[in-house]
């Protein structure tokens, strides 16, 4: 449920990006999922009946954000998964909300909220990387992290786009930015899309490092034998980066539009000519909603030079 939450407030929709040395600065871009209410004239009484439904789910969302941050813990527990869940119930039905045109202080507190989600989807992430570290073949497990479909789904829509925007794509060194302790999605793209390419994954938190480590680092397979684990903060990677063909930026990495344009701009900075950035933007969060994984066709694709 967390996972959703956070993909809710985070449309994950993946944006891919060549770097050109000769164009360094950064050009950003603006993509709003604008619901079908907004493409075509209503009536005054529809207008009114749809901000009293905006009022409504920000209300309700305003107080599931103040109760989830009086949580004592974001651990995985009946009450979390309880409050989570409603989160989730809130947001997944299409609604004409447009985050650009809250209130400063509901600004506030969807960035606090994201940030919340994150932190619990980081707690959620433990637990079960821990769980999963009991089994003698962990690997063999990893369906039993509720949403590990969802990432399946989700490496595969970034494989798809990568292909699709450099065709005939073999990258020989990835490298992950943001993989935390259940770096799934890594996985996936080292053992299904990538099978000859090595990849260096890279989390601030030491912690998370080991437990994929534990997990990921010792399978027997091949994939583990390309897989390392890095812990660093991307703004203090320079020369690392020219090493790869491929970086893909985690979802999580740079909670708002501005923290996600520096992270990208210092990417830019750094990585070799030609090579390719895949990037699921925050800029994607402009409605309370969330699409489906499996629904490719409302997945927004853009090309962007630096």
């Amino acid at each position: 449920t967390r996972s959703l939450a956070t993909a809710i407030l985070y449309i994950r929709p993946c944006i891919h990006f060549r770097t050109h040395r000769a164009a360094p600065s950064f050009r950003g871009t603006h993509f709003l999922l604008l619901p079908e209410f907004f493409r075509s004239p209503r009536s005054n009484y529809n207008m009114d009946a749809q901000n009293k439904e905006v009022a409504a789910l920000i209300e309700k969302i305003a107080g599931l954000q103040s109760a989830i941050a009086e949580l004592p813990s974001l651990s995985p527990s009946p009450e979390v998964d309880r409050l989570f869940t409603d989160l989730v119930t809130a947001c997944v039905p299409p609604s004409p909300v447009d985050v650009t045109k809250l209130s400063p202080e509901h600004q506030r507190m969807r960035e606090a909220l994201i940030r919340l989600c994150s932190a619990a989807e980081g707690k959620l992430e433990a637990h079960y990387a821990d769980l999963l570290a009991t089994f003698d073949n962990p690997l063999d497990h990893l369906a039993r992290f509720p949403y590990y479909s969802n990432y399946v789904n989700l490496s595969r829509l970034e494989y798809e786009l990568l292909a699709r925007h450099v065709p005939g794509i073999a990258p020989a060194r990835v490298a992950f930015i943001g993989s935390g302790p259940l770096p799934f999605s890594s996985f996936v793209l080292a053992a299904h899309h990538l099978p000859d390419a090595h990849f260096d994954n890279y989390d601030l938190c030491g912690a998370a490092n080991e437990r994929a480590r534990k997990l990921f680092g010792a399978s027997e397979d091949g994939v583990g034998a390309r897989m390392k684990f890095h812990t660093a903060d991307v703004a203090d990677l320079s020369q690392e980066l020219g090493a790869y063909d491929v970086v893909f930026l985690a979802a999580l990495v740079g909670m708002v539009a501005e923290e996600k344009a520096k992270v990208i701009a210092h990417l830019g900075a750094h990585m070799v000519e030609g090579a390719s950035l895949v990037v699921p933007p925050c800029s994607f969060s402009t409605k309370m909603e969330a699409g489906a994984l499996e629904k490719s066709d409302e997945l927004a694709t853009k090309e962007l030079a630096f």
